[in-house]
């Protein structure tokens, strides 16, 4: 059970009757989402009318609007259909979350277009910080690497491509290369070659080259051909 000293609010009306319960904020997003115990995300099971004041729901009004007195049935509505209050801790684990998923995305997806190569991370993080991004810890991320590309284009060049690469795959190694072309990209052709060797092309975001490169090269033990043949 969470102490009632690191408790927030969640909250629910009912016929416009208010219904609160102190809670986790954490545990009760957790619960909300099918994860975890209703009992580990409440500070105390009790129901309050005003939980600032004190005040505890009358059970007549909790049988009469939840059809239960239960504290731990009326907690589970109030936590899974109500607003919940956020603590400012993980408001920002959720913006810091949220910018490394802009980074990771901007560095698979963009690339400098003069070299075709994606930037490196470091130089991301420090671009987002010299260009003053600030993010949003609701807005949807994809979002939000639209309005930060436009500000860190000034400082960065960065374009969006995809790429399609031509990969032979020696005999030996072909069978082994499936997982690296599904979790990299696309396949868009596949062929086999008299020699048993396959001849394939792979679909992928422009930023991830080296690294596609770099997994094919180990799972053929840098036997495979592999070249840019398409870039959009």
């Amino acid at each position: 059970m969470t102490d009632v000293n690191d408790a927030v609010v969640a909250r629910l009306k009912k016929s416009n009757e208010p219904f609160e319960v102190l809670v986790d904020c954490e545990k009760a997003l957790a619960y909300r989402s099918g994860k975890g115990d209703i009992r580990d995300a409440l500070a105390v099971q009790k129901i309050f009318y005003s939980a600032h004041k004190g005040m505890e729901a009358s059970s007549h009004l909790l049988l009469q609007l939840f059809s239960t007195e239960n504290p731990l049935e009326v907690a589970a509505e109030i936590i899974k259909k109500g607003e919940i209050q956020l603590t400012a801790e993980f408001k920002h684990n959720l913006r810091e979350q949220k910018r490394k998923q802009m980074v990771d995305i901007i560095h698979r997806n963009g690339v400098d277009p003069s070299t075709h190569l994606p930037h490196p991370i470091i130089r991301l993080e420090n671009a987002f910080d010299e260009a003053k991004i600030t993010v949003d810890e609701f807005e949807d991320v994809h979002k939000q690497v639209d309005h930060a590309l436009k500000k860190l284009r000034p400082i960065l060049p960065i374009k969006f491509e995809t790429k399609e690469i031509d990969c032979i795959i020696p005999p030996d190694y072909a069978h082994k290369v499936a997982g690296v072309f599904a979790h990299y990209g696309k396949t868009l052709k596949q062929d086999w070659m008299n020699n048993g060797a396959l001849h394939a092309v792979v679909e992928i975001s422009g930023g991830l080259e080296p690294d596609f490169y770099s997994e094919i090269n180990k799972v053929c033990h840098g036997k495979a051909d592999c070249k840019v043949l398409k870039i959009r």
